[in-house]
C-alpha cells in the first residue's frame, strides 16, 4: 500500500521550480546560523533543522552553525546548586558558573548537535570557540563575571572544515588574551563569526515567528525590517529583553557588511527552506536599506 501523499505532485513540482533561482543565487555563499535557547530541541524539531541545513549544504551553500544552550546551562547550574541571574539578557557568570557553561555547551550540547548531523548522513565537526583561539574577547563588565564580548574571530579551522565538506558547529564560549574562559552571548558570537567569514546571510533561529512590532502581540511579526527601524525599536523599548541582544547582534552584522539577517522560528517545520527558497518567505528579514 502506497503512503498517502500529503502534497499534490503538481504543487511539489511548483515549489521546487520556485526554489531554483534561489539555489543558483546562493551556491558558493556562506550562511551562518545561530541556533540555541529554547529553539534547540533534540526531538523532531531539531531533526528538521538538521535536515534543512544538510539540504542547504547539498546545493552548494557553505553552512556554519553557532549555538548557545541557555536551558541546558540552567538545568546544569540548578543541579549543581549554583545561583542563576541575568542582566539585560546576559547570564551572570562567576567562576563556578563558567565551568558549568563549558560543560553544557562545549560538552553536551555541541556533541549532541554534531551527532544529530551524523545520524542523518551528514558530516559535522564540533568546535569550542577556544579551539585555535577561534573566539577571543574581553570581559564586558566585572559585575557580570566571565561574560565577554568578542574582539577577535579567527576562522582558520572553520575554513578548513568547510573546504573539506564539514559543517562546523561552534559553541559560544571563548577566551581572553590570557587564555581564561569567557561566556559569550550566542547571538553576539554568531554575529562575529558571520562578519569574520564575510557571510552573505546571518540567520537567527529563535522561538518566536520573527521580530514583533508589539512585543506582547504574537501576531505582529514584521516581515521586513530596516536598520533604522531596528535602532528605533531599541531606543523606544519596543523590543523585549530577550530580543535586545539578538537585535544588537543583527545590527552589528549588517553594519559590518553581511547582506541580510533573518529571524526565524526554529520550532516551525522547514522555516529555513520557506524563508530562503520561496517568494513568500517567513519570519523577519533585516537589511541595511534606509527606506
Amino acid at each position: 500500500m502506497k503512503p498517502e501523499k500529503l502534497v499534490a505532485p503538481e504543487a511539489a513540482a511548483q515549489v521546487i521550480a520556485e526554489a531554483l533561482p534561489y539555489i543558483q543565487e546562493f551556491a558558493g555563499l556562506t550562511f551562518v546560523i545561530k541556533y540555541g535557547g529554547s529553539a534547540m530541541d533534540h526531538g523532531a524539531e531539531f531533526r528538521t533543522v538538521v535536515a534543512n541545513l544538510l539540504l542547504l549544504q547539498s546545493v552548494g551553500i557553505r553552512v556554519v552553525l553557532v549555538h548557545g544552550g541557555g536551558p541546558e546551562i540552567s538545568r546544569l547550574t540548578a543541579r549543581l546548586g549554583l545561583p542563576q541571574s541575568t542582566v539585560q539578557g546576559l547570564r551572570v557568570t562567576d567562576e563556578d558558573t563558567m565551568e558549568a557553561v563549558e560543560m553544557a555547551l562545549s560538552g553536551k550540547s555541541n556533541k549532541a548537535i554534531v551527532s544529530g548531523f551524523s545520524q542523518q548522513g551528514g558530516k559535522a565537526v564540533g568546535f569550542s570557540g577556544r579551539d585555535g583561539r577561534m573566539l577571543v574577547g574581553e570581559v564586558i563588565d566585572p559585575a557580570l563575571g566571565r561574560v565577554g564580548q568578542v574582539t577577535e574571530a579567527n576562522m582558520e579551522l572553520v575554513e578548513i572544515a568547510l573546504d573539506n565538506g564539514f559543517i562546523p558547529v561552534i559553541a559560544s564560549v571563548g577566551e581572553d588574551e590570557q587564555g581564561q574562559p569567557l561566556n559569550f552571548n550566542a547571538d553576539s558570537a554568531a554575529s562575529s563569526v558571520a562578519i569574520a567569514l564575510r557571510a552573505s546571510k546571518f540567520i537567527i533561529l529563535t522561538d518566536t515567528n520573527g521580530v514583533r512590532a508589539d512585543k506582547s502581540d504574537p501576531n505582529s511579526t514584521i516581515s521586513e525590517l530596516t536598520l533604522a527601524a531596528l535602532y528605533q525599536m531599541l531606543e523606544s523599548g519596543a523590543a523585549d529583553q530577550g530580543m535586545v541582544p539578538k537585535l544588537l547582534a543583527a545590527a552589528d552584522a549588517i553594519e559590518a557588511g553581511v547582506d541580510r539577517v533573518h529571524f526565524l522560528n526554529g520550532k516551525q517545520p522547514n522555516a529555513l527552506l520557506i524563508e530562503l527558497f520561496t517568494e513568500a518567505g517567513i519570519g523577519t528579514m533585516l537589511s541595511g536599506d534606509s527606506s
